[in-house]
């Protein structure tokens, strides 16, 4: 499995994750940071066939 932790949620739930031997990366970790737009995260789980984690209510309108 892999995931994508969004901006809003803790960094280290990424870590979390990781030492449950889980794929995942934080926001954060991405080069434009947790300034990383919803589309670019949307392109990116897709291309890396990652779950994406969020609280952000609307981030589901943003992926199509």
């Amino acid at each position: 499995m892999k995931c994508l932790i969004d901006a809003q949620l803790p960094k280290d739930l990424a870590r979390l994750l990781k030492s449950w031997s889980i794929d995942a990366i934080h926001t954060s970790d991405l080069p434009a940071g947790n300034r990383t737009t919803d589309k670019e995260i949307c392109v990116l789980s897709t291309l890396e066939q990652r779950i994406v984690i969020t609280k952000d209510a609307d981030f589901t309108q943003s992926h199509h």
